[in-house]
């Protein structure tokens, strides 16, 4: 089993359910698959038809002891090479923040070697690829200032920030998050070959309506720009109206008659 991927995601996945849409949830900086722990449960009750697949990045949670990535390309070889045989299978991709980056990364990897793709990438609160990346803090802040940075994003949930050990633990996981962000390709960054389902929140205060448009220059199957209600974590203080918006998208996917494979060019 890849280590991507807890048990739980795999349950009942034999060969007659294999054929089904999943949906892989790719975190956000200093996040987890937790995350994403109750999404099942909502989009089955909005008829998403799809089963939600957490991505479990190292160095977080069930993976705190293991080494965290801080090279994009590097995490995505990993997840490509670890996640090939569930990608054989008709699937979605969402990400959020930094997870958006990371799905669209792994996309265009998938897309160079001719592998099976998405049916469609659903990204919320990036900024587009060739943009520099979203800044929260400098480099070198201090735990004051990265602390500060998060929380006024709504990044930091107030049980976190009410206990110094949990704050201790996320803060080294930010960190190399955000230098994970940095390294990304910019003058490289291509268009992909599925259509692009992009959310913002209308009051983000780290990424603006027109940093999400700009996706389209990466759009080779159509984009579409959903401007949410909430700031930068909408996806979390507004989870039951984005999960009712998300299980529609998904549910195109998951009724579509034809898994789009390893298109061509």
């Amino acid at each position: 089993m890849t280590r991507y991927l807890s048990q739980t995601s795999l349950t009942g996945m034999d060969d007659d359910a294999g054929t089904g849409l999943r949906l892989f949830c790719f975190p956000y900086a200093g996040g987890g698959a937790s995350a994403y722990r109750r999404w099942q449960r909502s989009l089955d009750v909005h008829g998403a038809g799809a089963r939600v697949m957490p991505v479990h990045l190292p160095g977080r949670e069930g993976r705190m002891n293991e080494p965290r990535f801080r090279d994009l390309r590097a995490l995505v070889a990993d997840l490509d090479e670890q996640l090939d045989e569930e990608l054989e299978h008709p699937h979605v991709f969402y990400g959020h923040s930094m997870g958006a980056l990371i799905a669209y990364a792994l996309t265009c990897r998938r897309q160079q070697r001719g592998a099976p793709l998405p049916l469609a990438l659903a990204l919320s609160s990036y900024r587009a690829p060739h943009l520099p990346a979203p800044k929260i803090a400098d480099p070198g802040a201090s735990d004051e200032e990265l602390v500060a940075g998060l929380a006024k994003l709504g990044g930091i949930p107030r049980v976190i920030l009410e206990h110094p050990d949990f704050l201790a633990a996320l803060l080294p996981v930010a960190r190399d998050d955000l230098l994970l962000c940095t390294s990304s390709f910019a003058s490289d960054a291509e268009s992909v070959r599925v259509p692009l389902h992009l959310f913002i929140g209308a009051r983000d205060r780290l990424v603006s309506v027109p940093e999400v448009v700009a996706w389209r220059r990466h759009a080779g199957r159509g984009c579409e720009v959903r401007v949410m209600p909430g700031g930068h974590f909408f996806m979390r203080a507004h989870e039951d109206t984005f999960l009712h918006e998300l299980a529609s998208l998904v549910r195109r996917y998951a009724h579509a008659p034809v898994f789009a494979g390893a298109l061509s060019a």
